[in-house]
């Protein structure tokens, strides 16, 4: 019996996830490549033999996503899988009607087949859309169960594997000396840091059952701290997904981010304070019609602002978390509320100086508009954001990434940091929600 020739459409997440939970052993399907997308300098590399299992002894190439249809005709394709996140529904049903046109099947891979059982107790955390809360919500949770008296706690971040895959098969953090040694990008430190910080290590890496495993030795609960709105990696034995009403509808148009939000057991409404009522008023209704049962906390992210007088009359540079701004379409964060908040005089368009791999983002991404993403997918893009930033005629810097980006780049001018952190708004909230928990 011939096997049943698979491409899979990912960014480096799911679709490792996918194959590996799916595919890798199943002798009934080859596996002919990986298509990538949304990451820079992805394609072109290989899933590694390592990885990939006795039946892939080159590996399996990924090529990028514009390869798609050639692959199919060149190799005969039978099925397409996408496997990637923080897409409209049209943009994947686009996707699905060029894959039939060329004779493939297209396929989305359910939970069923894809969640890892832990042994643990299990809290998962997801969102609609990118940018939403997820961070803070996660490290609310972990401060809420410590003081329950629950220390052994891990959490598993949704896998950002862009360097060595191999080296990054299972890794674990629990110092900021780890995200040195493990050559982490800017998008790992924004989400490892803070829980370090707050002294909790956090799993990551590509093989994401061998991680979980390697958790469970060490921890009481497992909290799986999710991506962009993809879908947990886990079976949870309590999932929170995290609504944002700044883009409110998002919730029932976004994949796989409506079946996060049907899915929950609870929803936070998140950004109460900065929302308009009537979006605020639609995704409660949303919430009533798709999945009543779900219980809702509704909650702000409060910003705390070092120095705010380096904001106060001056010409700032806002530089906000990359992935919300891009794939998360954001056209504000933080900082812009502390630049109102805290009277700049005026926000600085980056676009003139930008330069090299930060041009790239902008001219990819162009709904960005004034603010500038923390793009730092490697050395070289590191280095174009520093000299982006230090181009840019501005009297100071108004740094709203998670981590402390000066530790990252050298800036030139005066700078100060917007830190956001989750509270919740009267009852129910999550420590009525965590009060049983774990049973």
């Amino acid at each position: 019996m011939s096997k049943t020739k698979t491409l899979i459409m990912g960014a480096a997440g799911r679709d490792f996830h996918v194959f590996n939970t799916c595919f890798r052993n199943n002798s009934q399907v080859e596996v002919v490549a990986f298509t990538a997308t949304q990451i820079p300098n992805i394609d072109g590399r290989r899933y590694p033999a390592e990885l990939a299992g006795e039946g892939y002894p080159d590996g399996i190439p990924i090529r990028a996503e514009e390869d798609v249809i050639e692959l199919i005709k060149k190799h005969d394709i039978d099925n397409v899988v996408f496997a990637y996140s923080d897409v409209t529904h049209e943009y994947v049903m686009h996707k699905a009607s060029t894959i039939l046109a060329a004779g493939a099947n297209f396929q989305l891979m359910g939970t069923k087949n894809t969640y890892v059982k832990s042994t643990k107790p299990l809290i998962a955390i997801c969102a609609v859309r990118t940018g939403c809360g997820k961070s803070q919500t996660t490290r609310r949770v972990v401060n809420l169960l410590k003081e329950k008296g629950i220390e052994k706690i891990a959490v598993i971040r949704h896998p950002m594997p862009y360097g060595d895959l191999v080296a990054q098969r299972v890794q674990r953090f629990a110092s900021l000396q780890d995200l040195k040694d493990h050559d982490c990008t800017i998008e790992e430190m924004e989400e490892y840091e803070p829980h370090i910080n707050a002294n909790t290590v956090v799993y990551a890496g590509v093989d994401y059952e061998a991680i979980l495993r390697e958790a469970e030795k060490e921890a009481d609960v497992i909290i799986w701290d999710g991506g962009n709105n993809d879908l947990p990696f886990y079976a949870p034995d309590l999932f929170i997904t995290v609504a944002d009403p700044h883009r409110a509808g998002h919730e029932l148009s976004y994949y796989p981010g409506e079946s996060n939000f049907k899915a929950a057991d609870v929803i936070v409404l998140n950004k109460l304070v900065t929302a308009d009522l009537d979006n605020i008023e639609l995704v409660r209704e949303n919430v009533h019609h798709v999945n009543p049962q779900a219980i809702v906390v509704e909650a702000a992210s409060p910003i705390y602002v070092e120095y705010p007088e380096i904001i106060k009359g001056k010409r700032v540079l806002v530089v906000e978390d990359g992935p919300t701004l891009t794939h998360g379409e954001m056209t504000y964060g933080a900082g812009v509320v502390a630049a109102r908040k805290f009277g700049a005089s005026e926000m600085i368009d980056p676009r003139p100086y930008a330069v090299g791999t930060i041009a790239d983002t902008f001219e990819k991404y162009p709904d960005v508009g004034i603010l500038l993403p923390a793009m730092g997918y490697g050395t070289k893009q590191i280095k174009d954001l520093e000299e982006t930033i230090n181009r840019t005629d501005c009297d100071s810097v108004i740094i709203a990434t998670p981590i402390d980006l000066s530790r990252i780049v050298k800036i030139d001018k005066p700078y100060t940091r917007v830190m956001y952190e989750l509270q919740e708004i009267g009852k129910p909230s999550l420590a009525d929600v965590l009060k049983d928990f774990p049973k």
